[in-house]
């Protein structure tokens, strides 16, 4: 498929949960979002509402490919990788870029084309990420630090109640969102990469279920020797969290696993065993208390 400008269209590819309304908000958006045109994969991780199916019935350029079950986020973005590849090489879509997105965004215009010039601005750029406006007009810090254990624990303590505590300023990189700048990573909810850097670092890591993900591929670009650039000059919108919201009781233990993993991959050596423990001791004692919660305000409501 070639569109009328005779460049070949974007690769996207979105990971499918029963998404709901949100899907056809995300697929309404892309037509004004680039000149370019896309042909976009749904890897679908076993939806029960039918709407990627027939979302993908009603247009050419959309395709419906289930993953096979629940997989993951990351592993459902390389399931869809995977998939595109033969069209990349056959230079039915663009060759070049990728781009990853959570169904439950929607793109203002010219957005994607505002990541493919900030990309090319950047030549030594992995991965490009946007500004993220959530549904109250506030601005997601969307390009942060990688955690370090200090300002990890910092945030993973202090954040809820005193949100301008020094570990949280530090992991949230003071909150730069006007700036097109470096960071240590981007938000995985809509992120436009380099398809050979993508290669180049094997994807996504599919130990991560769900979350965290985009920060530890956020970390191997960088240590590939890579850059991951904020990009506010596209901008997008974002119902963050439709998922987890409702699966609170299995998301809140995968983000807290997710983090574990990302701390000890970090922490390799025997000797740093004892250090793995108690950070794995605390994350737990913390997801417990954090499902508690939300049990105790569903009761409430």
């Amino acid at each position: 498929m070639v569109t009328t400008s005779q460049r070949p269209p974007v690769g996207v590819i979105t990971v499918t949960y029963s998404p709901g309304r949100h899907l056809r908000s995300f697929l309404d958006s892309l037509p004004a979002a680039t000149t370019r045109g896309v042909h976009v994969v749904l890897a679908d991780n076993g939806s029960t509402d039918g709407v990627p199916e027939e979302a993908a019935s009603r247009s050419d350029n959309v395709e419906f490919l289930p993953t096979g079950g629940n997989l993951g986020y990351g592993t459902g973005m390389n399931v869809g990788a995977r998939h595109l590849r033969p069209a990349r090489d056959a230079g039915d879509i663009d060759p070049r870029y990728l781009l990853l997105s959570n169904p439950d965004v929607v793109f203002g215009e010219g957005a994607i084309d505002a990541l493919i010039e900030c990309m090319e601005r950047h030549p030594d750029a992995a991965a490009v990420g946007p500004r993220i406006v959530e549904p109250d007009g506030t601005i997601y810090p969307s390009a942060r630090t990688v955690p370090t254990l200090r300002n990890g624990i910092g945030h993973a303590l202090f954040g809820q109640v005193w949100p301008r505590n020094p570990w949280t300023r530090a992991y949230q990189d003071d909150a730069d969102m006007s700036s097109e700048r470096a960071a240590g990573w981007l938000s995985g909810s809509c992120l436009l990469v380099r398809w050979d850097a993508f290669d180049a670092v094997g994807g996504f890591d599919e130990r991560y279920f769900m979350y965290m993900e985009d920060v530890d591929l956020g970390d191997r670009f960088a240590r590939a020797g890579y850059r991951n650039i904020f990009c506010p000059s596209a901008e997008i919108t974002h119902a963050k969290g439709h998922v987890a919201g409702q699966h609170a009781d299995t998301m809140l233990p995968a983000h807290h696993e997710s983090a574990y993993r990302f701390q000890a991959d970090r922490l390799p050596h025997w000797w740093q065993a004892p250090l793995r423990g108690l950070i794995r001791l605390g994350l737990r004692t913390r997801s417990a208390l954090a499902v508690a919660r939300t049990r105790h305000s569903r009761k409430d409501s």
